[in-house]
């Protein structure tokens, strides 16, 4: 009975959307639950594309190469004294198919090339974790009325139910139904989030969306 053949894999994660994770697995299926077993990752690993081959350690001749080809790709860092090396580049997973394809092609062994297709729950998982990245930057941005010339006293609407009205207190805090909160945590409670929002993306003053107000005005 012959051995099972590995694959080289290229896995993703919506947490780290600018690295890919390039390996070898005698069993990708059994490698993803060693993976997505902890804890500290909030969103789980998924296979990009896989190459079967039939020697074990194929992974470290493409690190090799990749390595080679661009150093500074690899993730690689000094903790506690140590110098730690890790699967992990900061490429596409466009490019690293890429370099599993030319390889394929080489070997004539393309037939040995498979890309996963997401299903509807990755889908959903990577548009939500683009949304919290996006809205974590524009958070950082320190949305302020005083800087967009929106003045206290002024009324702002909800961008989804222009029924919905807030009026402004001061530079960062408004008023909703007697109560004064951020503006982040009236979006958050409109929406029904339970995860961190950009207030400015949705509501408006004076018809204008207030991300757009202060893109036109530079603040």
């Amino acid at each position: 009975m012959s051995e099972k053949n590995g694959v080289i894999y290229i896995l993703t994660n919506p947490s780290f959307p600018d690295y890919v994770k390039i390996g070898y697995a005698d069993d990708i299926e059994k490698r993803l639950k060693q993976l997505n077993r902890s804890e500290c990752v909030p969103f789980a690993f998924r296979v990009y594309a896989t190459y079967e081959v039939s020697s074990r350690l194929s992974d470290k001749k493409i690190h090799a190469i990749i390595d080679k080809l661009n150093p500074e790709l690899r993730s690689v860092e000094n903790f506690d004294g140590k110098k730690r090396v890790r699967e992990f580049y900061a490429m596409s997973p466009e490019d690293a198919y890429s370099i599993l394809e030319a390889i394929a092609e080489i070997h004539d062994c393309t037939d040995k090339l498979n890309i996963k297709k997401l299903s509807k729950e990755e889908v959903e998982a990577e548009s939500t974790a683009q949304e919290i990245d996006t809205e974590a930057t524009e958070r950082r941005a320190n949305f302020s009325f005083g800087k967009c010339n929106i003045p206290v006293g002024a009324t702002i609407e909800y961008c989804n139910d222009e029924s919905i009205k807030a009026v402004v207190v001061d530079d960062k805090h408004i008023e909703y139904e007697g109560e004064t909160m951020m503006l982040t945590g009236l979006a958050k409670q409109l929406l029904g989030k339970k995860h961190g929002v950009a207030g400015p993306r949705y509501f408006k003053y004076k018809g204008e969306m207030l991300n757009d107000i202060r893109d036109r005005m530079g603040v």
